[in-house]
């Protein structure tokens, strides 16, 4: 039978460390997605990854259970990336995944022309601004609903919907205009 997240938090503030491992063991990979598809540097997510944890114990009292615990984790681990993409300006984020773009039965040709347009897209999603980047992140990348990005960034729905609407329509726009030019 599984635990809840709720008891597992409860049983963490009474002194169980057995309770936080389990909690560990459950978001682990979540945390590990939602840092590498903010910062997309593989060589920094293990560290990230256990600020984001060591923060996410250290507030397990400020949790209400009242919201999914993954979606609260979810929250502390994209302010902590924010924080750290603050500090260092890095642009990121890959979504070839969301475009199609992966396929198992390629030939080299193939191959190197969705790389290209995954580099094209790539590229075009870090030149976005960060409030629109953020969310195709979350959205295509982390598999968030709108709710939990409401959620996850504090701010309303209306506001999650009409961004996403907008960063979908400027990276479009972006994509045809290169096609025009000549750009694959």
């Amino acid at each position: 039978m599984d635990i809840s997240d709720a008891l597992l938090v409860k049983r963490c503030l009474e002194g169980d460390t057995q309770a936080f491992s389990g909690l560990v063991k459950r978001y682990k990979k979540l945390i590990y997605n939602i840092i590498y598809n903010i910062i997309y540097n593989k060589d920094e997510v293990n560290d990230i990854a256990q600020e984001v944890f060591i923060r996410i114990y250290k507030s397990l009292d400020k949790y209400n259970p009242q919201y999914k615990f993954s979606t609260w984790c979810a929250k502390i681990a994209t302010n902590y990336c924010y924080d750290v993409l603050k500090k260092k300006r890095v642009e990121c984020v890959p979504i070839e995944d969301a475009y199609g773009l992966h396929s198992e039965a390629d030939t080299p040709e193939d191959s190197y022309i969705k790389r290209e347009q995954r580099d094209r897209i790539n590229n075009e999603i870090m030149n976005l601004p960060e409030k629109y980047r953020i969310l195709l992140i979350l959205y295509h990348k982390n598999g968030l609903s709108y709710e939990e990005m409401s959620q996850v960034l504090d701010e309303p729905m209306s506001i999650i919907k009409n961004r996403i609407y907008r960063a979908r329509k400027m990276l479009k726009d972006k994509l045809a205009s290169g096609r025009k030019e000549g750009i694959t």
